[in-house]
């Protein structure tokens, strides 16, 4: 165990950091899977830029990678344009 108090203080902000990506990538993945179900295109072209949103802040925050994120744009807009 950590016995400076930077380092306690580090390791309580990286424990609630953590918990912050996994809940907002956990979102994002329910929303992707939310998205790929729908048979509706008018509902799937509206809530592509909320999803377009979410990956962008996901990459923006390192949470995934940039060009992770431009890949599942790129693939979801593939989606909605096929159904």
């Amino acid at each position: 165990m950590a016995n400076h108090k930077s380092a306690l203080k580090r390791i309580r902000q990286n424990e609630s950091k953590r918990v912050r990506n996994k809940y907002q990538h956990k979102t994002t993945r329910n929303v992707i899977k939310k998205l790929r179900e729908l048979t509706d295109k008018k509902e799937a072209e509206a809530l592509l830029p909320t999803v377009y949103t979410l990956l962008d802040k996901l990459a923006k925050k390192n949470i995934i990678h940039a060009n992770k994120a431009a890949n599942l744009k790129s693939g979801l807009t593939k989606h909605v344009a096929a159904i």
